[in-house]
């Protein structure tokens, strides 16, 4: 039997792998498609996701091939400069296209030791007591002891286990494509800028070699969203909408994207757990989705991998949920307010011109930074420190850096006094006798994704809370 089988080889399937596979997980991905994708809606990572990566030792794979980029708001269309006391030590985001960004967790599942079955469709789920049975299109049947459906919006994972999916459906429909293009860069630039002052939705970025990446707002909204966009419909509303089509020519890829907003009631079904945009889907306004699921992923990881090798405490696998429903419910609706400021009516123009003026003010510009790279996000762990659910940001130790000490996927127990003790739970969470100036409590200990779990000093309350995250001691 296999230990978990994930579906889907985006970026949310293969960083759940990789953190699987870190715990010795057997983990077996499959995917309808023979080919990785040409295709590049998600442009970036987030300062939320460049922590990840750099937690699990990645970030320089990411930087060696991409650019760093620092502004702030990135709300409806509202640019600002980057705010200052951002609860993060990493105030940037990376420029990484999808295919890049899928290439490079790619090779890390692989190096880790996952499988990647490509060319495999999955038919059919059912589970029962001891496991998951999959059924593929070609006759042949997985069992596994845990499956993860991360195979988009159109998830067959989340409709074999009967989860429904309520939200609203798409209104508005904008084409999007990478393209050649014969028309002057100085023309593009100035054609797009006066067009821009009114329709947000639009925009022609180069990506080098005379090719851009071209978005459009659509004639309407069709009702196969599967069917790709053609060439023609691409120079028929670029001529709509800026009065020219610049001469396009000579497509990558072509695509379409709706602003329907959907979630997952439930994230969890027995022994089937939804992630990244099979548990929601909501427009691409700014840049979200797939920083969202690679972040659902870094949550599940560790706690599937707990409960594979057997130490799982009661509640654990049920926190995937607890814990990230919400978050998606905020992204949610944060993009329904900017799909409203990017609309092109007198009241959404006023609006976006008071939400630009309000986020001059540093707060604000911090909360709405916050909110679009999550490093405002915080899980509910009860009454206690400030810290207390938050993610820990990386600090400078005697030893080196505290995400430095992280690449393994383990819990982690910051014990400046030396005090403190983890017997029982080694094999789980390490224990570093360390300090920084910029720690400033007795001691903190971090759950793999980088959460305080327990802020402290005294050996018996710290003993009190190692079980509810790590399980019981061993021996």
């Amino acid at each position: 039997m296999i230990d978990v089988i994930v579906v889907g080889c985006g970026p949310t399937g293969l960083m759940l792998a990789g953190e699987l596979r870190l715990h010795d997980v057997n983990v077996v991905v499959l995917e309808k498609l023979t080919e990785p994708t040409k295709e590049s809606r998600g442009q970036g990572l987030h300062a939320r996701s460049v922590e990840v990566m750099d937690q699990r030792g990645l970030l320089n794979r990411f930087l060696a091939v991409s650019e760093k980029f620092s502004v702030g708001g990135l709300f409806g269309g509202i640019v600002k400069p980057w705010p200052d006391q951002l609860d993060t030590a990493h105030p940037f985001g990376v420029q990484a296209s999808q295919p890049v960004t899928e290439r490079l967790l790619n090779e890390r599942a692989l190096e880790l030791g996952t499988e990647i079955r490509r060319g495999c469709e999955v038919a059919g789920v059912s589970q029962d007591e001891d496991g998951v049975t999959v059924a593929l299109t070609d006759g042949t049947q997985l069992r596994s002891q845990f499956l993860v459906g991360c195979d988009g919006g159109r998830s067959v994972v989340r409709k074999q286990i009967g989860v429904d999916f309520p939200g609203e459906p798409a209104t508005i429909e904008t084409l999007l494509g990478e393209m050649a293009v014969t028309e002057d860069p100085a023309t593009i630039a100035a054609v797009v800028e006066e067009v821009r002052k009114t329709q947000l939705r639009f925009g022609l970025i180069p990506q080098g070699d005379g090719m851009y990446r071209v978005g459009v707002p659509a004639a309407d909204v069709i009702e196969d969203r599967a069917t790709p966009p053609t060439l023609d419909d691409f120079k028929k509303q670029l001529l709509a909408t800026a009065g020219t089509d610049f001469g396009v020519h000579s497509p990558r890829w072509l695509s379409r994207f709706g602003d329907a907003t959907r979630q997952a009631e439930r994230y969890r079904v027995g022994r089937v757990f939804l992630a990244g945009d099979a548990a929601h889907i909501h427009p691409p306004t700014g840049g979200q989705g797939l920083n969202l699921g690679v972040q659902d992923a870094f949550n599940l990881g560790w706690k599937l991998a707990a409960a594979v090798n057997g130490w799982a405490p009661d509640g654990l696998l049920d926190s995937y949920h607890v814990e990230r429903h919400p978050v998606g419910a905020r992204v949610l609706d944060n993009t329904r307010a900017q799909m409203t400021l990017l609309g092109t009516d007198p009241g959404a123009t006023a609006l976006r011109e008071l939400f630009s003026k309000l986020m001059d003010f540093e707060e604000v510009n911090r909360y709405v930074t916050g909110i679009i790279t999550a490093v405002g996000v915080s899980y509910d762990f009860g009454e206690g420190h400030e810290l207390l659910g938050r993610r820990m940001r990386d600090v400078e130790l005697k030893q080196g850096r505290l995400y430095e000490l992280m690449h393994d996927g383990r819990g982690l127990l910051l014990d400046p006094t030396g005090s403190l003790s983890v017997k029982g739970w080694a094999d789980r969470v390490d224990h570093v006798v360390d300090a920084g100036e910029d720690l400033d409590v007795p001691a903190v200990l971090l759950r793999p994704d980088g959460h305080v779990a327990w802020v402290g000093e005294d050996q018996q309350d710290l003993l009190g809370h190692l079980p509810k995250w790590f399980g019981s001691a061993a021996g």
